[in-house]
C-alpha cells in the first residue's frame, strides 16, 4: 500500500522511538484525514504536551477536544472533523470498572479499594492495556471513522500490542483464579493453596494491604468475562484489515535499530508495517556519488571557490548517502512496505501551518516543487 492509503483505513497505529517526531507525524496523519472528509481524532499516551501545543490547545484531556475547523481548514473546503485527546489511565480504568461492574454498588467496592487506587495508574502495562481499552471505545463508539494513536516509545509500544493478550493471562492464572473464587470455595481451597504465601507477603507489606488486594479481587467476581470478551475484541481490532501500523523512524543510527528491533518483533506477532515514514531526513541535490564529486574537486586546482563548492556538496551527498545506508537494513526487512521520507524542515513544527507542511510532504497533493515532495520507495 502507499502513504495515500492509510487515510482509507479506520485506525492508524503509529510507533517508534522517543524523539523520532512521531506525535508530530500522527497528527499530521489525522489532520489530513479531516481534510480529505473523514471524522479524525488523533489521541496521545504521552504526558507532554506536544500535542496540544502543536493543535493549538493549552491542554488536552481524556475525552475528545474538537478543533476548531477555520484553524486547520482556513479556506472552508473540508467537510470533515478533527478531534484530539490526551490518555487519563486511571480515568479510562474507572470507566472500564463501571462498563463491566454488574450495579453500581460493585463498581463503587472496586473504585474505593485502596488497592485499585494505588494500582489503577501506575501498575506495569495498564498503560498500554487501557490505550488499547481507548483505541476501541474510540472506533466502536461511531463518533469517529479514523482513530490515530500516537503509541509510546517502541520497546513500550510493544507492550500496546501484546496488552490484550497478557490480560487474557493473568485471567487464566491459577492464583487469581482462586482469588476470584466464591466465599466457601475461596476458604476452602485457598486456605490452602493462597494463604501461606499470603501470610509470608503480609509480614512485609502489612496485613492491611494482604487484606484490600484480597478485597480487590473478590469485588471482581463476575466481571472476569466482560474482561476477557474485550481483550479478545481489541486483539480483533489490531489484526483487522481497517487497522494500519506505521513504523516512524529518523535516518540516526540509534532510531534505526529501534525501528528495526520493532519491525522484527510485529513479524514474530505476525503483524504487518503498512509504511514507514523516515523524518528529518536530509535532502539530496544531486545523483553524483560522494566520492566522485570529491575527486573533482581535487581538479579544480585553479579555481578554489569552486573546489570548495564541490566538497561542501560532496559532505552533504556523504551524509544522504550515509542515511540511506543506515534506513536500507529496515527497508530490506520490510520488502513491499511503502516507504516515506520527510526532509529535514528549516524550523521546528510547533503550529498548524508547520503541521500542514509535514502533511504536504506525506501525501499525494503535497508541492511539486523539485526537492519538496516526499520521495516515497
Amino acid at each position: 500500500m502507499t502513504v495515500d492509503q492509510l487515510l482509507d483505513r479506520a485506525v492508524v497505529i503509529c510507533c517508534g522511538t522517543g524523539g523520532v517526531g512521531k506525535t508530530t507525524t500522527a497528527a499530521a496523519i489525522a489532520l489530513e484525514a479531516a481534510r480529505r472528509g473523514r471524522r479524525a481524532c488523533v489521541v496521545t499516551i504521552d504526558p507532554a504536551k506536544r500535542l496540544a501545543n502543536t493543535l493549538g490547545l493549552t491542554e488536552l484531556s481524556d475525552t475528545p477536544t474538537e478543533i476548531a475547523r477555520e484553524r486547520w481548514d482556513p479556506a472552508g473546503e473540508s467537510s470533515g472533523l478533527l478531534f484530539a485527546l490526551m490518555l487519563d489511565t486511571k480515568s479510562t480504568f474507572d470507566r472500564v470498572i463501571a462498563r463491566y461492574a454488574g450495579d453500581p454498588e460493585q463498581a463503587a467496592r472496586i473504585l474505593d479499594n485502596r488497592f485499585y487506587r494505588n494500582i489503577s495508574g501506575a501498575i506495569g502495562g495498564t498503560q498500554e492495556y487501557m490505550a488499547m481499552e481507548k483505541l476501541h471505545e474510540l472506533h466502536a463508539d461511531g463518533n469517529f471513522d479514523f482513530v490515530v494513536i500516537d503509541t509510546p516509545p517502541t520497546r513500550h509500544a510493544l507492550d500496546f500490542v501484546d496488552a490484550p493478550a497478557r490480560l487474557l493471562r493473568l485471567l487464566d492464572n491459577r492464583v487469581f483464579r482462586l482469588l476470584m473464587m466464591p466465599t466457601r470455595a475461596y476458604l476452602k481451597v485457598a486456605s490452602v493453596a493462597v494463604q501461606g504465601f499470603l501470610r509470608t507477603v503480609a509480614r512485609v507489606v502489612g496485613r492491611d494491604v494482604i487484606d484490600d488486594v484480597v478485597a480487590f479481587f473478590r469485588a471482581f467476581e463476575g466481571m472476569e468475562a466482560g474482561f476477557r470478551e474485550r481483550a479478545e475484541s481489541v486483539q480483533r481490532l489490531i489484526a483487522d484489515p481497517a487497522t494500519a501500523f506505521v513504523l516512524i523512524t529518523t535516518p540516526r543510527r540509534d532510531a534505526v535499530d529501534e525501528a528495526d528491533y520493532f519491525a522484527r518483533r510485529l513479524i514474530d506477532h505476525k503483524l504487518e508495517i503498512d509504511a514507514m515514514i523516515v523524518n528529518r531526513v536530509h535532502p539530496s541535490f544531486t545523483e553524483t556519488p560522494s566520492a566522485q564529486l570529491v575527486e573533482r574537486a581535487a581538479t579544480l586546482a585553479a579555481d578554489p571557490d569552486l573546489a570548495r563548492r564541490y566538497l561542501v556538496l560532496a559532505e552533504l551527498q556523504d551524509t544522504v548517502e550515509r542515511e540511506h545506508a543506515e534506513l536500507q537494513r529496515v527497508v530490506d526487512r520490510l520488502g513491499d512496505t511503502s516507504v516515506a521520507m520527510v526532509p529535514l524542515l528549516s524550523s521546528d513544527v510547533h503550529d498548524l501551518p508547520s503541521l500542514r507542511a509535514v502533511g504536504h510532504e506525506l501525501f499525494a497533493d503535497g508541492p511539486s516543487e523539485p526537492g519538496d515532495a516526499a520521495r516515497r520507495a
